[in-house]
């Protein structure tokens, strides 16, 4: 990087997206600029959860603008993510591509407990240091997250299916508040609230912030009207709920802090709020500076510095899943020296990088069972919570490990382009060499790739003596005969 570069987080939240712009100087970041659009992408979900032509319009229209304020910047200096509603949208992959264009940049879709401990991150960063346990909450629009955590690490992480757009959509529809379906909203919050009260409760944390818009409008209205003396507090909810009901509709309410933007996702933001004040036994609340986009910021400005949470991750799952940690070195050097050989000039930092996490990890399926312990491999990479990575990624990492041995048709149309061909080739062959575990008598190996034709040349006297590697070669030369590709094994 650049001296004194300027990195972006680019937030795109079921309520609003947001842009935060920060440069990188002398190991702190200086927030320079930041953009807000009330997209409200979660008001567009379907009761089949399609995301409608409205709200896919409302994204682009926001993402454009975004779009020009980033312009020049490179791609590894900014990081998109999408939250709840494009996690669960169906036609949420027809869509991404659309906004990838108009941003410019690539569109990763983290899951909730990812989501939650970049919360946890950009709140932190904002706080002194304490080894007291905080509790983190953040009302999303289409999910809330809570985390609990001290210092700079989080402890306890978890995402809800709950948020103030969902909420307001379903329980007041038109923004008409009554005591049954407020009622109704809060019952349905502390329903979710009770799979987490036990761990989440206040004997577990000193101190609770709220990171997200619905605290901080939440906590303005208290203060500014006289209902609390500082931040959220129980009685201040009390009081709020009923003038809530006395209004019979947020359009009528009248209260100082309430944003214009904020009056449609307000009553189910505070159902939310005072369900979890409820079942987790909570008395105050403080707003917290730092959210989503600041943990993405920091997260990005640590891959930078050689902190990638993804790498402690994978070091985790080694550790986790006993992995032989020596082969999984012997596996992934020479997966990487067949990459580069095949790839050459045109070989991807990230792609080299995708293919040495899966190598590394390649075998923790056995941890399952031995017998086709890739398929278990590629279904813990696929679903497994792990920090740091994005959906997009840990498919990717789950393909490569599916397609480390076996029949090749069982990735029919996954492998998309020439370079996921390529490390599934590199690895496909690392495997096959070490099958044996050891170190020792591996010939000088020589690849190289055109268009669709791999090339492999290997010393004759050495292949003659390994029977079961040529057999196996021979089996390999067959399988991308089937997917359109062919392999040639050269002995000299």
């Amino acid at each position: 990087m650049q001296h004194q570069p300027i990195i972006a987080a680019v937030d795109l939240g079921s309520n609003s997206f947001r842009l935060q712009i920060a440069r990188v100087e002398n190991d702190q970041l200086y927030m320079l600029d930041g953009l807000r659009e009330p997209v409200r992408l979660a008001a567009g979900l379907t009761p089949d959860r399609h995301l409608d032509s409205d709200a896919q319009q409302r994204a682009l229209d926001a993402l454009s603008k975004f779009a020009e304020r980033l312009r020049g910047l490179p791609r590894e200096a900014v990081r998109a993510v999408g939250t709840n509603s494009l996690r669960v949208a169906k036609n949420a992959a027809d869509f991404i591509p659309q906004a990838e264009h108009v941003l410019g940049f690539p569109i990763e879709v983290i899951a909730g407990i990812e989501e939650a401990r970049l919360i946890y991150l950009g709140v932190a960063h904002g706080l002194p240091q304490s080894p007291d346990n905080r509790l983190v909450m953040d009302i999303g629009g289409g999910s809330t997250e809570f985390i609990i955590g001290n210092n700079l690490e989080p402890q306890k992480l978890e995402s809800l299916y709950m948020g103030c757009v969902s909420y307001s959509s379903r329980y007041f529809p038109n923004g008409k508040i009554t005591k049954q379906n407020l009622k109704q909203a809060e019952l349905a919050a502390r329903n979710e609230l009770q799979t987490i009260a036990k761990e989440f409760s206040c004997k577990h944390w000193n101190v609770a912030l709220g990171s997200s818009g619905s605290a901080r409008v939440l906590c303005d209205i208290l203060e500014l009207n006289g209902y609390s003396k500082s931040g959220i507090t129980r009685d201040g909810l009390e009081r709020l709920r009923e003038e809530l009901l006395d209004a019979g509709d947020v359009q009528r309410l009248d209260v100082q802090g309430l944003k214009p933007d904020r009056i449609p996702v307000l009553p189910g933001g505070f159902a939310i709020m005072y369900a979890t004040f409820c079942e987790l036994g909570i008395d105050q609340m403080q707003p917290a500076l730092g959210a989503l986009r600041e943990g993405v910021l920091y997260d990005l400005w640590g891959r930078f510095h050689h902190h990638d949470m993804r790498e402690v991750t994978v070091q985790r799952f080694m550790h986790r899943y006993h992995v032989d940690m020596v082969q999984a070195g012997r596996v992934a050097k020479l997966a990487h020296t067949f990459a580069l050989q095949f790839l050459g000039e045109d070989a991807d930092e990230t792609a080299l990088q995708v293919l040495d996490w899966a190598a590394r990890l390649h075998e923790i399926g056995i941890s399952v069972a031995h017998s086709g312990f890739h398929k278990h491999t590629a279904y813990i990479l696929k679903n497994a919570d792990m920090p740091g990575f994005s959906k997009k990624e840990q498919a990717r990492l789950s393909l490569l490990a599916l397609a480390q041995r076996g029949s090749l048709d069982k990735l029919e149309g996954q492998l998309k382009d020439i370079e996921d061909y390529v490390l599934a080739m590199s690895l496909r062959l690392a495997v096959l060499f070490y099958r044996n575990r050891s170190d020792g008598g591996l010939p000088a190996l020589r690849g190289r790739f055109s268009g669709t034709k791999f090339h492999l040349a290997i010393d004759a006297d050495w292949l003659a003596q390994s029977p079961l590697t040529e057999t196996a070669l021979q089996e390999e030369e067959k399988q991308w005969k089937s997917q359109g590709m062919s392999m040639q094994v050269v002995a000299k």
